[in-house]
């Protein structure tokens, strides 16, 4: 720990015990944290603050594609109240980064690869002072045409060391002659999208007396972000410590390396504490964004419209540097045909540079892209064969046992045609009045210029699944410690709480193995074990996993000295509201009585069963486990103007098991309401490889206002055996599957194709009615 003061309080007191009943797994236990998030009060980074503190700023490139002719930092050194000012020359250690291949250099040094990609960074007495120096550094470019169309990827000149090519996957199963009868075919194209974070990135570091820092961030992967951070400046691993902040909103990577790295420079450089915090616009430039996609697909099926084989090429634009989009291209090209039961599958799937911003982990990757495109083409295969798309859909959709197109068995629970009859046996919304009182309910909203007469009603479908953890041999591995004294219990796990729940599960699991009402979870840094990045319902899974093998260590020990007392086994007396019983009903006493005077604690790990690498032909055992969902949209469509207004969202989702009910409807209804808004508003425009509008103002997020009705109608409970306590990731599939059924309800309102996302004004607009 360094000399220096730093005010911040990333832990929360727990829930008095009073206010835990009921509690354990199960109930919708309060996160401990809400009170201090709703009133305001609750600490990020951004509010961080240190004795003799320095503030950052960094100089982002103008162009997408140019040469570095020169750097001059002359001018900015001189200026008053300037401490420090460095440039890729500065950085002692490895000077490359990035989350899946480190290719992404922390300084530009000879060729800026995208716009606002980082070139120099600044520290000053005062915010402002060190803007106007990171202004006052001259680089002279020479500008270069830039490379914006992924397609022209594959001839044009490298724009990075290792090509332009970082993956291609060509996945081959079945017969390759094989046919149907009915044939559709559709290009298909998804937009750029940017998680867009509540909190803008923002961080402090501090220098260590040892020669080392610590970086206070808000990241989601500490472990690996010390790692690279520890690179950079050339130092051990256990010289540098990352405290993790409150995290305002995680749907992504939720924080960019090439934000944090500079931070530790200039507080290495300085010997004083450093703070930076971003701008909208910076954010916006900096973090990883939903891979823009083009796709290709062509599906056969027999007259039955039982599906024969699918045919698909997926080109995802990584932008200027890999990041994960090997990860997100796997993941693409395995779930290319969907929930469905394929027995012939040829899919081509690349992922390419270009000068557009980078592009990587964002909820959903690959499985979002591809839903919006196979349910597009099992719409049209529907209206081809006279079919209802839903009795369609059910006709084809696999079950636990089916095989992937990968060649993996389905082995968890896949109940996707109950999702999808739940859905479709749903009532549907009744439709509005037309009349003025009723003007809101239109599209376009109060103000809005439709006419009723020219408003449409459709309904619409969609299935979606995701993989959970890592897949391709990922090391998927967390470790926790639980620690009992005088009653109260405290979790040890470097599971970084981003929304999603797990300090709430943590006390719960405890609460329910232990019978403690009080129990708190320490703040994260990376002294404590790694536990791996917040992603695709890890933590859950994984750290939930650790935390109940050492919760249950931990109970042995409790009830080990009774159980010898008593001549019998610990599985003998069992734990149920604060009391330990026998089964004969012998022993009766409470673990408080018990746990008096007494310290316990045990560390565990939890590792599930390992998957493979895909291999040439895309076959392989590649995912832990997988998790479904089914989504009806009820969308009104004025076919003048174009504007669509969603009515009702009606979801059932395979959950595994209910570990807290209130959580996980947050979960599935912010999950849907993301979809909403990549579905109709969220574009992040790149002209020439520019971003426009990097501000909330022209990026349109829907607010509470946009958010449709939804419901929730089924839950199907079927444990995944080999996950801990059989839950499965809640909120990335209704991400993927809801702006595929949002789309499906606009081409069953209006007629139109509908193959862009998000949907156009001119895609929904009917000329010849």
């Amino acid at each position: 720990m360094s000399n220096e003061t730093v005010t911040t309080t990333t832990s929360v007191d727990p829930v008095p015990a009073a206010e835990a009943v009921p509690h354990g797994l199960g109930v919708s236990l309060q996160p401990a944290d809400a009170r201090a998030k709703t009133e305001g009060t609750f600490p990020y980074a951004a509010d961080l603050w240190a004795e003799g503190l320095l503030w950052a700023a960094v100089l982002r490139s103008p162009h997408p594609h140019a040469r570095i002719v020169s750097i001059d930092t002359t001018h900015a050194r001189e200026m008053p109240g300037v401490r420090a000012v460095v440039t890729h020359e500065d950085v002692p250690g490895r000077a490359l980064h990035g989350r899946g291949k480190a290719d992404r250099p922390v300084f530009a040094s000879d060729v800026v690869r995208h716009h606002g990609e980082p070139l120099a960074a600044v520290a000053a007495d005062h915010p402002d002072t060190a803007r106007m120096a990171a202004a006052a550094v001259i680089v002279e470019y020479e500008v270069l045409d830039p490379v914006i169309d992924p397609e022209q990827a594959f001839e044009a000149e490298a724009l990075h060391p290792d090509g332009n090519l970082i993956r291609h996957i060509p996945l081959h199963h079945g017969d390759p002659a094989a046919a149907g009868e009915i044939v559709v075919e559709g290009q298909y194209r998804i937009g750029r999208a940017d998680p867009a974070p509540i909190g803008a990135e923002a961080g402090l570091a501090v220098p260590r007396p040892d020669g080392g820092v610590e970086l206070y961030l808000a990241s989601t992967d500490p472990h690996s972000d010390r790692d690279t951070a520890a690179a950079c400046y050339g130092l051990e691993p256990e010289r540098v410590k990352i405290v993790v902040t409150g995290v305002p909103g995680a749907t992504a990577d939720r924080e960019d390396q090439g934000f944090q790295l500079p931070l530790g420079l200039l507080a290495l450089k300085t010997g004083c504490p450093v703070k930076l915090t971003a701008t909208r616009e910076e954010s916006f430039l900096g973090h990883a964004h939903r891979h823009p996609t083009l796709l290709r697909y062509r599906h056969h099926a027999d007259a039955e419209g039982r599906l024969v084989k699918v045919e698909a090429q997926i080109l995802l634009d990584a932008g200027a540097y890999a990041d994960t989009s090997a990860e997100a291209l796997a993941a693409a090209v395995s779930f290319a045909c969907g929930p469905y039961v394929v027995p012939n599958a040829f899919i081509e799937g690349w992922a390419v540079r270009t000068n557009n911003p980078p592009s990587g982990h964002v909820r959903g990757e690959g499985a979002m892209q591809v839903c919006a495109a196979y349910e597009a083409q099992m719409d049209k295969l529907a209206k081809k064969l006279g079919v209802d798309p839903a009795e369609l859909r059910l006709r084809n959709v696999m079950a636990t046992g089916d095989v992937l197109p990968t060649g993996q068995t389905v082995t968890c629970p896949a109940p996707v045609a109950e999702l999808l009859q739940a859905v479709q046996e749903f009532p549907l919304p009744p439709l509005p009045k037309d009349t003025p009182e009723e003007d809101w309910l239109l599209p376009g909203g109060p103000e809005g210029a439709g006419e009723p007469g020219a408003v449409r009603r459709g309904v619409g479908y969609g299935l979606g699944m995701v993989h959970m953890l890592g897949a391709e041999g990922a090391d998927e591995v967390s470790t926790a410690t639980v620690k009992v004294q005088d009653g109260i219990a405290t979790v040890l796990c470097a599971a970084v709480e981003t929304g999603q729940g797990f300090t709430t599960l943590a006390r719960q699991i405890v609460q329910e193995t232990l019978g403690v009402d009080e129990v708190h979870v320490a703040p994260v840094d990376t002294d404590q074990p790694p536990a791996g990045p917040g992603c695709r319902g890890r933590h859950t899974w994984v750290s939930g996993g650790a935390v109940e093998r050492a919760a249950k260590m931990v109970r042995t020990q409790l009830l080990q000295p009774l159980a010898h007392k008593f001549g019998m086994s610990t599985e003998l007396l069992q734990i149920t509201d604060g009391k330990i019983t026998s089964y004969d009903g012998v022993l009766s006493t409470t673990v408080t009585e018990e746990m008096h005077g007494k310290e316990l604690w045990a560390t565990a790990q939890c590792r599930p069963h390992p998957t493979e690498p895909l291999d040439a032909a895309g076959q392989g055992d590649a995912f832990v486990g997988l998790a479904f969902c089914a989504i009806r949209a009820v969308v009104d469509v004025d076919i003048e103007l174009g504007s669509v207004r969603v009515v009702e969202l009606a979801v059932a989702q395979d959950v595994g098991r209910i570990l807290n009910p209130a959580q996980l409807a947050a979960r599935i209804e912010a999950g849907v309401t993301q979809g909403v808004g990549i579905a109709l508003t969220e574009n992040l425009r790149t002209p020439r490889g520019l971003v426009r509008h990097p501000d909330l103002t022209g990026y349109a997020l829907p607010t509470a206002l946009d958010a449709p009705d939804i419901r929730i109608v089924k839950l199907v409970e079927e444990r995944d055996v080999v996950a801990p306590f059989g839950a499965k990731a809640a909120s990335a599939v209704p991400v993927v599957t809801s702006p595929a059924a949002i789309a499906s309800a606009v081409r069953a309102a209006t007629g139109r194709p509908v193959n862009r996302l998000p949907i156009r004004p001119q895609a929904a607009v009917v000329t010849d009615r």
